[in-house]
C-alpha cells in the first residue's frame, strides 16, 4: 500500500487551504485506489484532516465514505486522524 509522508521543509508554512486541498487529494487517492489499494480507513483519515483544516468538500466526502464503513473501521480512522494531528 502506498504511503505519502509529509516531511518537506515548507510543509509547516504552507497555507491552511493548500494543506486542506492536499489532504483531500490524499483521501481521494485512497478512496479510489489511485496508485495504491483502496483503503477506506486512510481515505476517511485524510478527509477528516482536510475537513479540520477547513475543506467543506472533504467534510462531504468524509460523510459519504463513513456510510459504508463499519463502526470499528470508523473508530480506527478517527483515532489515526487524531494521532496524526497530535504529531503534526
Amino acid at each position: 500500500m502506498a504511503r505519502f509522508e509529509m516531511h518537506e521543509a515548507g510543509f509547516g508554512t504552507m497555507g491552511t487551504m493548500a494543506q486542506a486541498d492536499m489532504f483531500v487529494e490524499l483521501g481521494m487517492m485512497y478512496a479510489t485506489g489511485r496508485d495504491c489499494e483502496v483503503d477506506q480507513i486512510a481515505a476517511h483519515k485524510w478527509f477528516n484532516i482536510a475537513a479540520i483544516k477547513g475543506s467543506a468538500r472533504a467534510a462531504e466526502l468524509r460523510s459519504e465514505i463513513s456510510a459504508s464503513m463499519s463502526k470499528t473501521d470508523l473508530a480506527r480512522a478517527l483515532r489515526e486522524a487524531r494521532e496524526w494531528m497530535t504529531m503534526h
